[in-house]
């Protein structure tokens, strides 16, 4: 299999070249979402409440099952750049085991609790709710099969190979995108053909991914399955994952909030959603590419790439980011017509868009340094930062409420992507930056990892004793 050493080359060449692949797929998903929406949008406020109502239990599948995927990319990374074989096929094993484990559970609970999630969410009304519960129950075994193709995805990307995830997500999605209005309109389906659609393009994609790459991603008996190794990818990830699990419950919690205003109001959050994609696709790309090229340069000990390639990294990022906030201020009106017609919706979406326009460049930052931290085996530090900032938002959406009514929960949304950005950069130029990459540490830091961590990670004393 093809494998880059991201060790040696030019750093911004080498951080195109697997952000690019990474933002092809996320063009593609967003091309996918953008025609889903649009089909289903035709259907009414009313389909698109129900979607977005079901997406928040299916986000928090995908926020569970990141735990997985981060650490077992972390982990992978790591071994990749220490040229060591055995370890990367003992993180294989066991990453594949546990998220086995994982994807049957949730699934299994989605299929158990399908109808009292949704009524959690108190929509008071019969059509949304009854929509989002067959979407939800569609979507469980569907999540089943994607928890395998992130996994395989973010191997895939460990080892510098995201062409391939390129390719395979294309057929996923072209797939999905040619089922879609057969099954919505043509079978007559509606909200439930949509989730249909997603179901069979994801198992297509597994069979894809297993059949390709299937000397990579079989488990190897010989190696088996390794406690150690699982214990590293659950120390990893756990972290990310924690921030992502309470992210999704804030956001259930501000759904609840949202459904006060009525459906319209959940169906403009949810597309807003969609059009906030726009820079996460991109951002996102960027994030995958700075994790993999960190993990394999912290892993061969060459910090001064790691400073370069940040630096670049978020230049990119934040310049992209400030062009898509443009476009939410000064056009929001023909970018909500894509998605839905009825008018009420189109000026709430609107008002979401100028809203949180700004805090995309702090999201920007936010996400890059994840990448950063994630790359560095340091994922704790992002984590208790959104975990602080994004639980933040449910008290300052009770207050804003008040004198602002729905703008007041968007308000809180923008101020706490602000603040997490913020203390992002601040953690990366006042200590992770200057104190461990500039030199000052290095030796030493090397040296207390090699007493506590045979996998050379950085001590949490080098990035907490400023």
């Amino acid at each position: 299999m093809k494998k880059i050493d991201m060790t040696q080359g030019r750093v911004s060449t080498l951080l195109l070249t697997l952000a690019l692949p990474i933002i092809g797929s996320s063009l593609l998903q967003f091309t996918y979402q953008l025609v889903d929406m649009l089909w289903v949008g035709r259907l009414g406020s009313e389909a698109v409440a129900s979607v977005g109502s079901s997406t928040f239990f299916i986000g928090l599948g995908y926020a569970i099952q990141s735990f997985v995927v981060i650490g077992t990319g972390i982990s992978v990374a790591h071994a990749i750049g220490e040229k060591n074989k055995i370890k990367i096929k003992s993180y294989i094993n066991a990453g594949t085991l546990i998220n086995l484990i994982v994807g049957a559970l949730y699934a299994l609970f989605l299929t158990l609790s399908a109808k009292r999630l949704i009524g959690f969410l108190d929509l008071n009304h019969a059509g949304v709710s009854q929509g989002a519960t067959h979407y939800l129950l569609i979507s469980a075994p569907m999540l089943f099969f994607n928890f395998f193709n992130l996994l395989y995805a973010r191997l895939l990307n460990a080892h510098g190979n995201n062409q391939e995830v390129l390719k395979i997500n294309l057929i996923g999605i072209l797939l999905n995108l040619t089922l879609d209005p057969i099954l919505i309109y043509g079978c007559g389906q509606g909200v439930s053909g949509a989730a249909w659609a997603s179901l069979i393009a994801n198992g297509v994609m597994t069979l894809l991914f297993y059949s390709r790459f299937r000397p990579l991603f079989r488990f190897q008996p010989s190696i088996g399955f390794e406690r150690k190794a699982a214990w590293d990818i659950v120390r990893l990830g756990f972290p990310m994952a924690l921030q992502r699990i309470l992210f999704t419950f804030v956001n259930i919690v501000l759904a609840k909030c949202i459904a006060i205003f009525g459906q319209e109001a959940i169906a403009a959050q949810k597309i807003g959603l969609q059009l906030e994609s726009i820079v996460f696709m991109v951002i996102g790309g960027i994030n995958g590419a700075i994790a993999s090229f960190v993990g394999q340069n912290h892993g061969a000990k060459q910090n001064d790439r790691i400073r370069i390639g940040v630096n670049y990294a978020l230049g990119l990022a934040v310049g992209y980011a400030a062009v898509a906030s443009l476009l939410f201020i000064l056009i929001p009106r023909p970018l909500t017509l894509l998605f839905i017609q009825e008018e009420h919706p189109i000026r709430m979406t609107c008002h979401y868009l100028q809203v949180i326009a700004c805090s995309q460049l702090f999201s920007a930052i936010e996400m890059v340094l994840n990448g950063f931290f994630t790359g560095i085996k340091r994922p704790n530090i992002p984590a208790l930062i959104s975990i602080i900032f994004t639980c933040l938002r449910i008290p300052l959406a009770l207050l804003l409420m008040k004198p602002f009514g729905v703008t007041g929960i968007w308000l809180s949304i923008a101020i706490s992507s602000l603040l997490k950005g913020c203390m992002s950069y601040y953690l990366y130029r006042r200590i992770v930056r200057r104190r461990l990459l500039s030199g000052k540490d290095t030796t030493s830091d090397d040296q207390s990892d090699h007493r506590h961590d045979t996998d050379h990670s950085i001590d949490a004393k080098g990035i907490c004793c400023e």
